[in-house]
């Protein structure tokens, strides 16, 4: 064990990999952005909205007037295509990184999982040297070129997606999950209609055995994909569950195929290299002479305490939700960046209460009339945004003339299919509450 932990610090291997990833990477990404803007989603999003629900210590962050948006979104495909070719790679990265996170962090009504690991990703291939080869950067200037990378640039990038899949499994260790087959059991019948295999998913076995199944795959994938002689098997488990999950819920967008290709970097050294050679004979790119790693015993020490502090944060961010009292899935305390994807079934409504104490004046807010239907429809359920909009209102209402507004919120949510209950004391006056890390005192239990 020693041993490896050295060799992922101070080893070397072959840059292949971590070169397929790269571009694969661009690739991908500048594809999704085709596909983002292609569907209109810009403006639906980012330019439409009249509000927009931030996240908790980024408030500052607001998206760009006018057509500013569509600029931002043409810096991410630039970047991404430039990270494919590997043409000012460090910059691009850096680019990709920065606008990619900006736009995620706008409106946490977006918020995807595979969104947060695009970040995550673009943001450890910016001290990757993954342009060293088989880049433009690399043809301009041969002594950049190398055909080893540290090893500790693969194994991050493994370690990664690794957190991805295993941390999804753990997540489905749950009673409704396992014991119930919730939300499969609610979402696979309305795919009765597809050819073949729509009538198998009316069955509640099918709920069982796709529930059971896909908590073992997260779990065991990894570990399978990490040796040579199950890895073949393992990465056709991987394609066949994608494309079931791409089969049976469109809406999951490109995350399937962004899974499917950053894989391949569980495979070896030798598999990129024929992969690679075929692209560079295609191309008719000659290596030049492989130059010395410059990386001095300082910059491996920093190297080193950055990588265990990456690995640690990675490691305890999905579990902090066990700091938090009550179940998570209906606090939904310490639920993002989690990994946890497609898990429940949520639905509820919500009714603003508004009394103005100076004039006595009491009614009722129409949230639709500030949110958008997405908006409210993922508001309406989790009680950090539900806070959000309440203080929004307040300061709202003291514009209109009302000098101090109490605002309480009366909800409804059911969970999996269970009977709708209240989500928020309805007795409290949530303008003075304010949010932060602590437990929300005023969410309702879930029984």
């Amino acid at each position: 064990m020693m041993f490896r932990a050295q060799s992922i610090f101070s080893g070397h291997e072959s840059i292949a990999p971590l070169v397929i990833f790269r571009m694969l990477f661009g690739i991908l990404m500048a594809l999704s952005t085709i596909r983002f803007a292609a569907k209109g989603w810009i403006s639906e999003l980012y330019i439409e909205p009249r509000y927009f629900f931030t996240f908790y210590g980024f408030e500052w962050v607001k998206p760009l007037p006018g057509i500013g948006m569509y600029f931002v979104f043409a810096l991410i495909f630039i970047s991404a295509v430039t990270i494919a070719l590997g043409w000012r790679y460090r910059l691009s990265a850096i680019v990709f990184f920065l606008s990619f996170t900006y736009v995620e962090l706008i409106d946490k009504t977006n918020y995807l999982n595979h969104y947060y690991a695009i970040s995550l990703v673009s943001f450890l291939l910016i001290f990757m040297p993954a342009h060293r080869r088989f880049s433009i950067d690399s043809h301009r200037n041969p002594k950049l070129f190398s055909g080893q990378t540290p090893s500790w640039a693969p194994f991050l990038l493994k370690f990664q997606l690794g957190v991805v899949y295993f941390f999804a499994g753990v997540a489905k260790l749950n009673a409704d999950w396992l014991l119930e087959a919730q939300p499969l059991k609610i979402w696979l019948p309305a795919k009765s209609n597809l050819p073949l295999i729509g009538s198998i998913l009316e069955e509640p076995w099918a709920a069982y055995l796709l529930s059971w199944g896909g908590a073992l795959y997260d779990l065991l994938i990894v570990f399978f994909l990490l040796s040579a002689k199950s890895r073949p098997i393992a990465y056709g488990f991987v394609v066949v569950f994608h494309v079931l999950t791409c089969l049976l819920f469109p809406g999951i967008g490109m995350f399937p195929f962004i899974m499917v290709g950053l894989t391949l970097i569980y495979f070896s050294g030798d598999f990129h290299e024929k992969l690679l050679g075929k692209l560079e004979g295609f191309f008719s790119i000659q290596r030049p002479s492989q130059l010395p790693d410059r990386s001095s015993p300082e910059l491996v020490g920093a190297w080193r305490m950055a990588l265990v502090l990456f690995v640690s944060w990675q490691l305890l961010m999905p579990m902090r939700y066990v700091l938090y009292p009550g179940p998570l899935f209906w606090r939904e305390e310490g639920y993002r960046f989690s990994w946890r994807v497609m898990l429940m079934e949520k639905a509820g409504t919500v009714t603003f209460h508004v009394h103005d104490q100076a004039s006595g004046r009491k009614g009722q807010v129409a949230a639709y009339e500030y949110l958008t239907p997405q908006q409210e429809k993922m508001m309406a359920t989790q009680p950090d945004m539900i806070l959000q909009f309440a203080h929004f209102l307040a300061e709202e209402l003291k514009r209109k003339g009302l000098v101090d507004p109490e605002i309480r919120a009366e909800s409804a949510v059911s969970l999996n299919g269970r009977r709708s209950r209240p989500l928020i004391d309805p007795t409290v006056n949530l303008v003075r509450q304010q949010e932060s890390f602590s437990p929300k005192t005023w969410i309702l239990p879930a029984e």
